[in-house]
């Protein structure tokens, strides 16, 4: 009786083509965390802004003073040219916080201005207002030379500031006291009426909303800003405030024929004359018995112009004839 013999399976093909896999496999991660590498340790390209203070003795001690890490990436290289008076930390090509000392206070930084104390430095933040934008910098106002430091979401993996590991470093700069900007519609001149300004004030909304959530300021706080009786305004962390004046001047750059929009009941007129460093533009509210003027950054949205409308609609006697 014949019976068939089994060739036996030969394995050694397959643990050859295993072991290649798994070499390919190593490989591969080894190559990527080499790429990685290089890509952190590549110096980091800034350029050159208005850093009046820049070349300053205070800047480049303050810079020898800076910490080898900041919120866990470590300080990088600058590529040449590097612009005086910065510094960069980074450990990819997209996570990185920049730093610049000797710049100039921003035009944001106003007497409406939210600062945050951190050892001794008080810090203004200003947010990106580009949409889909995290980046944010935030400003130390009372030293001298003004610090600016930079970062967004990808370099912040939990949302804090990373200001307070620069207090060493800081402690090399001279405090000062800031001098903020006025703020928004404060140098305004009064108008020929103020009717129903008293009714208007105490029906605002305590909160605006779009893409920011703004909250209204105290009387106290108003009073502190300088912006005289009739005011009113909303702040947001990282962002220009709102300001509503009722009883001013006319619009200076209005006349007959220039474009307005209707919203709702009101007709609005927009100053589109914005300066460098702000998206803020002020509104005036036409035909009514009293002027008033919104000065609002591209922030707030439209829905802030429409329920602030709504109240002036309510409370401020339209001209006659101006339906």
């Amino acid at each position: 009786m014949n019976s068939e013999q089994s060739t036996p399976f030969n394995r050694v093909p397959l643990y050859i083509a295993l072991g290649l896999s798994v070499a390919l496999v190593i490989a591969t991660l080894i190559g990527a965390k080499i790429v990685y590498r290089k890509a952190a340790l590549q110096p980091v390209s800034m350029s050159t802004i208005d850093s009046p203070d820049a070349d300053s003795t205070e800047c480049s001690r303050f810079l020898d003073a800076l910490p080898g890490e900041l919120s866990g990436h470590p300080r990088a290289e600058l590529a040449d040219p590097a612009p005086a008076g910065a510094a960069a930390w980074r450990s990819n090509s997209v996570s990185r916080i920049t730093l610049r000392c000797g710049v100039s206070l921003p035009l944001q930084f106003t007497t409406l201005s939210d600062t945050t104390d951190v050892n001794g430095t008080d810090w203004v933040r200003v947010d990106d207002a580009t949409t889909g934008s995290s980046l944010r910098t935030w400003f130390a106002v009372n030293r001298t030379p003004v610090v600016a430091v930079t970062a967004d979401d990808r370099a912040l993996d939990d949302g804090e500031s990373p200001v307070e590991e620069l207090s060493a470093a800081l402690g090399t700069l001279d405090r000062t006291d800031p001098a903020p900007a006025p703020a928004p519609l404060s140098e305004l001149g009064p108008g020929s009426s103020d009717e129903g300004c008293d009714k208007l004030l105490p029906s605002l909304p305590e909160k605006l909303g779009g893409a920011v959530g703004y909250t209204r300021v105290d009387g106290d706080r108003i009073n502190a800003a300088g912006l005289p009786a009739g005011s009113a305004a909303w702040t947001a962390p990282g962002a220009e405030p709102v300001v509503l004046r009722c009883g001013v001047a006319d619009a200076p750059s209005y006349e007959p024929g220039v474009q307005v929009q209707q919203v709702n009941d009101i007709t609005w007129y927009h100053d589109t004359t914005l300066a460098n460093g702000t998206t803020a533009g002020t509104w005036y509210a036409l035909g009514r018995t009293a002027n008033v003027a919104v000065s609002m950054p591209q922030a707030a949205g439209s829905t802030a112009i429409v329920g602030l409308g709504d109240a002036i609609s309510r409370n401020i006697p339209a001209l006659p004839g101006s339906r």
